[in-house]
């Protein structure tokens, strides 16, 4: 035993030490990659700084050599300030040059070699201009084709869509909508596409309102969506590539959220995840449960035996087990997530649900496409046609969001023509105008008044005495009666409470007994939309107000006990009702108060003589909830069915002799049948006795 207690302790020892050796050695494999990614990364800079470094040194000897021709030149030349002016000029120009050269070298480096001609191009940015002196210095010049003119719109465009995607949240979404319409979208859609990315870049969590935001602009410009689909989609191969996850998780979110728009085909979701689970890793595993969370919920409407393969595909993966445990873990929570069919991820917010689905234009793009980013949008270009395009934009932009700013400016300009006319005019429309409110406002306060006192009230006494204090205007009083059949039927159980406070309702005033009717009769024609709690204390309610008298019983009338006219919620409600009135009443005095004669028009549709076939209907229902009692005239309607339609076949003149002989023969034959009936009993005795 100690040999073998032994030899456990050495076999632990080793596991332990192995295990040890191969977290040291993972340790130092991360070690030196990092050591490596720092090399890499330090050669990249020190090759910018020696290309920096030889940039400079070529401009300063061009410098140079321009002074030494100069001092030549000044020797032969006079007026030598207005020389160093002219040579002062022509420095800057080659400065300039040397500056779009190399801007034009970045751009033929980034995207291959582009035709660009390198006179239209210029830079992005530059010196930073208040936002009043830009406006000035565009109202001081007067040829608005100019290039400095464009170059000025430019700026102030780049600055304003900028501006305006990066203030974009939930809840002022639908107000910057209007203010990004009201910008060139089609000159500037690069900039527009560059400012959604790099928002989303830099805040992940709100990638479905920048997805709303662009869902809502590809309607109008789908050129625009197209656009930003394509640049990242080529974001996205590039971070792959690099192996670069950050990147990758955010271009992979914008795709999501973009599918969940319908703004791009659910089919580049599908091929997305199988390049990602191809020849699966923790990262690529990991980004690919992070995409299906955003937009399994779509993609499960959408195409669910695509999504159901990629879900045979993680489960091959989490069966062959070479991924690490935290991924797993992942995976696992993947699955749970879609048994619970992604409650929390919802494919679209309602708050961000802005476009119709007919209006939306799905983009079809694949991952295999050769696709061009067109970056010289990002960049000033000179337009040989600025103000025609202006114009046209002009007009496109009165068609997206109409005419209501052109409005407001003639307007104003008739103010200040004609002030003393508006004003008498203003005066009369005042006199003429009645403000409508169409939100509601006093409606849903006065609802959530009366809903506060019900429920703060300890009886029904104290409730009806704060309720009667409520001002109502004519016509509010609906809401009083509805407010509380509402707060009945969403209680867990019956309260008498409810019932107590109607009833007294209905003896105060007859306006609420009328609109208890009306009630009786919308709840009944819309109870099969009423869950089957809210049925049952709907109709305890109604109950006890046809009990007490509070509600007249010729409301019953609306009430039709036929088998087409009937479904299961009223049959069930029909049920509630009539038992809770034979509790409160008892079956003796119902029976009395359902015969009366003055109430019978009102109670043929319950009890009907219309038809055999709906008499015995009525007759099996309140047999079968246990209120057979009441159906004693019923039955012996039915039984003496057959004779007076026969009856009522004979001619008129014939009917009253044979009434005669039918009577005598019937009494004949009862007592026949009493003679035989008091045989066959005395008969039985005597067996009895025998026995």
């Amino acid at each position: 035993m100690s040999r073998r207690n032994g030899d456990e302790r050495n076999d632990r020892k080793d596991r332990n030490r192995n295990i040890g050796d191969d977290w040291k050695e993972k340790k130092q494999r991360e070690s030196d990659d990092e050591k490596v990614q720092k090399r890499r990364e330090g050669r990249v800079d020190r090759y910018n700084d020696d290309r920096k470094e030889k940039r400079r040194n070529v401009e300063r000897e061009k410098k140079d050599d321009g002074d030494d021709h100069d001092r030549k030149d000044t020797r032969q030349r006079i007026g030598a300030d207005k020389h160093g002016k002219d040579k002062n000029r022509e420095d800057n120009t080659q400065e300039d040059g040397a500056l779009k050269a190399s801007e034009v070298s970045k751009v033929q480096k980034q995207d291959g070699n582009l035709n660009v001609d390198t006179a239209k191009l210029g830079r992005s940015g530059g010196v930073y201009i208040p936002p009043f002196k830009l406006a000035r210095m565009m109202k001081e010049v007067q040829d608005k084709s100019s290039v400095e003119y464009q170059r000025m719109t430019w700026d102030a465009l780049r600055k304003s869509i900028n501006g305006l995607v990066n203030k974009v949240n939930a809840a002022n979404l639908k107000n910057i909508i209007p203010e990004l319409f009201a910008e060139n979208l089609i000159r500037g859609r690069g900039l527009f596409c560059r400012s959604c990315m790099k928002s989303q870049m830099a805040s992940p969590g709100f990638t479905d309102v920048f997805a709303a935001l662009v869902a809502v602009v590809n309607t109008k410009f789908p050129e625009v969506g197209d656009l930003l689909l394509r640049r990242i989609i080529l974001q996205l191969q590039r971070a792959y590539k690099r192996n670069d996850k950050p990147q990758l998780l955010a271009a992979v979110k914008f795709i999501a959220h973009l599918v969940n728009q319908q703004i791009v085909h659910e089919l580049i979701a599908l091929e997305l995840l199988t390049v990602l689970l191809e020849k699966p890793t923790d990262d690529s595993v990991e980004v690919a449960v992070g995409f299906v969370t955003e937009c399994g919920s779509m993609l499960q409407d959408l195409c669910p035996r695509g999504l159901h393969g990629i879900f045979e595909r993680f489960r091959g993966i989490l069966h062959e087990g070479e991924i690490d445990k935290r991924v797993q873990f992942l995976i696992e929570s993947l699955f749970a997530l879609r048994k619970a069919k992604f409650q929390g991820y919802q494919a679209v917010r309602p708050e961000l649900d802005l476009v119709e689905q007919e209006d939306q234009l799905t983009h079809e793009v694949s991952l295999s496409d050769t696709i061009d980013p067109e970056i010289t949008l990002d960049i000033f270009k000179p337009d040989p046609n600025f103000l025609e395009n202006e114009r046209k934009y002009e007009e496109l932009k009165k068609a997206i969001l109409g005419e209501e700013s052109e409005e407001g400016d003639s307007d104003a300009e008739s103010e200040d023509e004609d002030d003393n006319e508006d004003e008498e005019s203003e005066e009369e429309d005042e006199e003429q105008m009645q403000i409508k409110d169409e939100t509601e406002t006093n409606l849903i306060n006065l609802r959530r008044t009366i809903y506060l006192t019900i429920m703060s009230s300890v009886d029904f006494e104290e409730a009806g005495h704060k309720l009667l204090k409520i001002k109502l205007e004519p016509g509010q009083e609906m809401e009083l009666c509805i407010m509380l059949l509402e707060c009945c039927s969403q209680e867990r159980t019956y309260l008498r409470y409810y019932g107590l406070l109607g009833q007294r309702f209905c003896m105060i005033n007859k306006i609420h007994q009328e609109n208890f009717e009306k009630c009786f009769v919308q709840q009944y024609s819309m109870i099969h939309r009423l869950e089957t709690n809210k049925l049952r204390n709907v109709a305890k309610f109604f109950a006890h107000l046809l009990g007490t008298d509070a509600l007249p019983w010729h409301a019953l009338a609306y009430i039709r006990l036929t088998e087409e006219d009937t479904t299961s919620s009223s049959r069930i409600f029909i049920k509630i009702l009539f038992q809770e009135m034979s509790e409160h009443l008892g079956i003796r005095l119902l029976n009395e108060r359902l015969n009366d004669p003055t109430m019978q028009d009102s109670l043929d549709s319950i009890f009907p003589k219309d038809n055999p076939k709906n008499t015995r209907f009525a007759i099996n229902f309140f047999t079968s909830i246990g209120l057979g009692g009441i159906t004693e005239n019923l039955r012996e309607y039915l039984k003496n069915m057959p004779r007076l339609i026969m009856q009522q076949q004979k001619p008129v003149s014939e009917s009253d002799d044979e009434s005669g002989s039918s009577g005598s023969e019937s009494e004949s034959s009862s007592s026949s049948s009493d003679d035989s009936d008091s045989e066959s009993d005395d008969s039985r005795r005597k067996r009895r006795r025998r026995r």
